[in-house]
């Protein structure tokens, strides 16, 4: 959301930079000005992370490249790989989906040596938790 003079707040969160502009020139056009001239610029991006945590070399959050995605194993990876007490058979992966917690459990063994297990795409916001084993 931005707060934009004459026309009040707009939801400009998802759209293109181009989306966004045809945006406001057409809200500002409609009630207030004759062929609005909008120009937008993106100053920053908004930061697309994912935090790795427990049994893993490097514990902590970590920045996405600009509109490319991860795997769990990749993600496990960039925190440096598991440490010896890990459990790479339980790894638990948080996220938000409209507004409520989903908890996913997953098996990073299974997918580390079976080429028929499904990589789990870890999401900007995602908070892994990788176990201690017992033994």
């Amino acid at each position: 959301m931005i707060t934009f003079p004459l026309i009040g707040n707009v939801k400009i969160g998802g759209l293109t930079v181009g989306d966004a502009t045809d945006k406001i020139r057409t809200l500002l056009n409609a009630r207030f000005l004759v062929n609005p001239q909008v120009t937008m610029t993106v100053l920053i991006y908004a930061n697309r992370t994912f935090t790795v945590l427990g049994q893993v070399q490097k514990p902590g959050t970590y920045t996405m490249h600009d509109k490319g995605s991860i795997d769990l194993m990749q993600a496990i990876g960039t925190a440096g790989g598991y440490t010896r007490l890990a459990n790479k058979s339980k790894i638990t992966l948080k996220r938000k989906e409209n507004g409520k917690d989903i908890v996913v459990d997953l098996d990073g063994k299974k997918m580390a040596n079976d080429r028929e297990t499904p990589q789990f795409i870890v999401l900007p916001g995602d908070i892994i938790t990788v176990a201690e084993s017992l033994f």
